[in-house]
């Protein structure tokens, strides 16, 4: 691992702490070593559709909670316009039975949808309507819909004792549970199939007769069998569309070349975490990271060997960024980015000396360098404050830049870390003298 000495002080308008890395001395010959390094992670979206879904669940499961979420907030106003469908549905068939069933039957009925039909409608209005529906919605409603399904046949069979025939009712609940709730595929399949279980039990208790319930159940078969292939086969496609649309926005923020975030990414990130991390009292650490003399590697290995080593160097900043808040951009040409939120000082000076070794391990010869040890390096400039709400993030981006020109004013291949400077920074005057006012000792 690289070794990282602390810099002599630095006047009082450059204060920040500059350190200098010297990794060892390497071997190489005058050519591109390319053993292929660490590859940049897949996208989990691409892999999920390359392996596909039959179970109708995704193998990562920060993934499927992710679908889940997503799919509930897109289908949050169509469950609830279904829900309000759903109570027209037993109103209409209620007013109907009112004209063929005697009044005493119709009392029967009405209350059963007015205690078992009715409090499952406006559970389910309440739950969409309110914070718990992401939470709660899911695990509540495969019940609701069973409960409905079941109350429905109650209906459909005391109307059949009185000679009027109600299946339909029960086809119409089953296809709503399928399609109408918002329901995955297996509580949909299992509430309707709940539907079809019931179904010729109450018609046996209730003494319909045996041809009746025979053609009955055969239509409510073939109801879910129809049902559970659409079904399927709607969740599949929702799934597939979930994956593509997915990927194809990481695509959008991923840099061409390298697979990591590209710019516009990272400035949005740092426009997000700016803001919560003023709120939260936070800090937020910037890293500038420049490969060394890059130019003269370009004009010394060509393009393509150029092309590889942002590449190599890319993957192994990653690795820097596993938190859920935190990221590695390029920032731009040779230059990339790494964001860390809630990051101290000491968590900065920690992850620039994991960088700096991760680029010494790629072992990259780079004999057109004019340092000595004739292996590709980097510069690190880090900006490490507390955000303020009336402050803006160019500000901390500045800093960031400030810090890293300084570093490759002092030899390059070292670190600086500013953070009192920002106190003192004027937000678009960049500071090169007080930047480079102090020397280094390597």
């Amino acid at each position: 691992m690289a070794t990282i000495h602390q810099g002599r002080a630095r006047p009082a308008q450059a204060s920040g702490l500059e350190l200098s890395s010297e990794p060892a001395a390497h071997s190489v010959n005058d050519e591109v070593v390319n053993d292929g390094g660490d590859a940049p992670p897949q996208s989990a979206y691409a892999l999920q559709l390359q392996r596909g879904f039959p179970r109708l669940r995704f193998d990562d499961q920060a993934l499927e909670l992710n679908y889940r979420r997503v799919h509930l907030d897109n289908n949050r106003a169509h469950i609830s316009r279904n829900l309000l469908l759903g109570i027209g549905f037993v109103v209409g068939f209620s007013a109907l039975t009112h004209l063929v069933l005697p009044a005493a039957v119709n009392r029967l009925l009405d209350l059963i949808r007015l205690t078992v039909l009715g409090p499952v409608f406006i559970n389910a209005l309440v739950l969409v309507h309110t914070r718990l529906y992401q939470r709660w919605y899911p695990i509540i409603c495969p019940y609701g819909a069973g409960v409905f399904g079941v109350g429905v046949v109650v209906l459909a069979v005391i109307a059949a004792t009185q000679g009027v025939s109600l299946i339909a009712s029960v086809v119409l609940a089953t296809i709503y549970n399928y399609f109408m709730l918002g329901l995955a595929f297996r509580p949909a399949l299992n509430a309707s199939l709940l539907v079809l279980v019931s179904y010729p039990v109450v018609a046996t208790l209730a003494g319909i007769p045996a041809p009746q319930r025979l053609v009955d159940i055969g239509v409510l078969l073939f109801t879910n069998v129809i049902g559970a292939i659409v079904c399927y086969s709607l969740e599949r496609a929702n799934r597939t569309n979930f994956l593509e649309s997915q990927l194809l926005m990481e695509t959008a923020r991923r840099d061409g070349l390298t697979g990591i975030a590209n710019r516009r990414t990272l400035d949005e990130h740092v426009d997000r975490v700016w803001s919560q991390a003023a709120r939260e009292g936070r800090p937020l650490t910037l890293l500038l990271i420049d490969i060394d003399h890059f130019k003269a590697y370009n004009d010394r290995f060509g393009h393509q060997a150029g092309d590889e080593c942002l590449r190599r160097v890319a993957w192994s900043l990653t690795g820097s960024a596993r938190r859920p808040l935190d990221i590695a951009a390029r920032y731009g040409g040779e230059e990339f980015a790494l964001v860390l939120y809630d990051a101290g000082r000491q968590h900065a000076e920690k992850a620039a000396r994991q960088i700096q070794a991760g680029i010494e391990a790629l072992a990259i010869a780079h004999q057109a360098s004019p340092a000595t040890h004739k292996c590709l390096t980097v510069s690190i400039g880090i900006a490490c404050i507390h955000p303020m709400s009336d402050r803006s993030h160019y500000g901390f981006i500045q800093l960031a830049d400030e810090a890293l020109y300084a570093a490759k004013e002092r030899g390059r291949n070292c670190i600086v870390i500013m953070d009192k400077e920002y106190g003192g920074l004027t937000t678009g005057s960049f500071r090169k003298e007080s930047a480079v006012a102090a020397d280094v000792t390597h």
